[in-house]
């Protein structure tokens, strides 16, 4: 704490309530702050959010397969000590050195996609992970983040020539198709939804021609349709989409379960570990479909406020992105974009699978499903956030100087 917060501190009046000395210190003025409070706040509480609502949802499942209710919940919170300790590690390294390992990480991330496919362990006929251990890492998640930080180096570097022809544009391109083909051999077609999303969404902002970048959305989703149709269980899955309660035993069960958990809930909710969902009925109660558990037990004001602060999270990295553009730190700015971008649009597609609004896809909700894989890589991003956030202060405190007050004259 620095002397003029200390000064102001003391001038509080003893009788002020904790509420308003909570508010004070929630609202400190940035240019006495050394990083975002706000956005070091909204993690903790929704990984707190995340902690009690893995433990409500998976107690059933962890007593069915373990013999122990709270199993899950352990594997949670040892892969959130470790996500934090990772975190305060990321923080103490400076933005110019993620930068100057891009293109390592990138690699990386190809060798991992690789690896997985031939060392990887296979769960409901899906390739995704790696043994270490104890631990069990879905490669895909780090493979994302690694993605994102090659890319907005190569926006930095070849900001005009993504800008002014299709030869640096289509670069970015090769790759992504590259990072997307190994994805779907997993298969994992929701990751490549993520990072197809993001990486538009980056180079729009990069300042790619917009003819070009309809040429390639459209290319998108003509190639998106084209997975879904020519794979039975993707196509299913479009189908139990449109009318669940055709087969409400089959190709629906997942989505119908889900709704009724939503229907259940009200606004209010059941109460904290009162699902009836979770028992057995919802599959992947703890990790894909949590939001459908919340929904049951904490009704629609428990969903709306996990999702506002999501949403505030969100904001706040994209406008810390615009904030380092202003400050000429591009690389900061597009990780940034890209990790508000991340962020945002998979909370978009957990939420909008569970409660019908798409196609259900394996992915998590950030922070708040169980998922050590996710969380790990989500805090790590975070991490990266906080660091951009402190390193975009100290140079703005560089740049302007308080004046020092003037000595009053001897004898004057």
């Amino acid at each position: 704490m620095g002397a003029r917060e200390q000064q102001l501190e003391l001038q509080m009046p003893v009788t002020q309530s904790l509420w308003q000395r909570m508010r004070y210190w929630y609202q400190q003025q940035q240019s006495t702050m050394l990083y975002d409070r706000q956005l070091l706040l909204i993690m903790l509480a929704l990984t707190a959010i995340g902690v009690v609502m893995v433990t409500s949802a998976s107690m059933p499942v962890g007593e069915r397969l373990i013999g122990n209710p709270f199993h899950f919940m352990i594997r949670h919170g040892m892969y959130l000590v470790l996500s934090l300790l990772v975190a305060g590690a990321v923080l103490t390294q400076p933005m110019s050195r993620w930068e100057k390992m891009n293109g390592w990480l990138c690699l990386a991330a190809i060798v991992m996609l690789v690896a997985v496919l031939f060392v990887g362990h296979s769960v409901n006929g899906a390739t995704r992970w790696i043994r270490v251990g104890p631990i069990t890492l879905q490669v895909a998640e780090f493979a994302k983040l690694f993605f994102f930080v090659f890319l907005a180096s190569y926006l930095h570097r070849r900001h005009d020539e993504v800008r002014k022809n299709l030869k640096g544009f289509f670069k970015a391109l090769i790759l992504l198709g590259i990072i997307s083909m190994l994805l779907l051999l997993q298969p994992d077609l929701g990751t490549v939804v993520v990072v197809a999303m993001t990486s538009m969404g980056m180079l729009f902002l990069a300042g790619a021609r917009i003819m070009q970048f309809f040429a390639v959305a459209l290319t998108l989703v003509i190639a998106l349709l084209a997975l879904i149709i020519i794979e039975p269980y993707r196509m299913r899955r479009v189908t139990s989409f449109w009318n669940p309660w055709d087969d409400p035993f089959g190709s629906g069960y997942q989505l119908t379960q889900s709704l009724m958990a939503f229907g259940r809930g009200d606004w209010l909710g059941q109460g904290l570990g009162n699902s009836v969902q979770k028992l057995q009925y919802l599959p992947e109660a703890h990790t894909d479909f949590i939001v459908s558990v919340m929904a049951e037990e904490l009704g629609f004001i428990g969903v709306l406020v996990t999702i506002s602060l999501l949403f505030v999270l969100v904001v706040k990295a994209l406008y810390l992105g615009q904030r380092a553009l202003r400050q000429k730190r591009a690389f900061s700015g597009y990780l940034a974009h890209g990790i508000g971008i991340w962020f945002g649009f998979q909370t978009m597609v957990n939420v909008g699978a569970a409660a019908g609004l798409i196609p259900t896809k394996g992915l998590t909700i950030p922070f708040v499903s169980y998922g050590g894989s996710s969380l790990l890589a989500m805090t790590i991003a975070l991490a990266i956030l906080l660091r951009i956030d402190y390193e975009l202060r100290v140079n703005y405190r560089d740049s302007n100087p308080k004046p020092r007050p003037r000595a009053k004259a001897v004898g004057g």
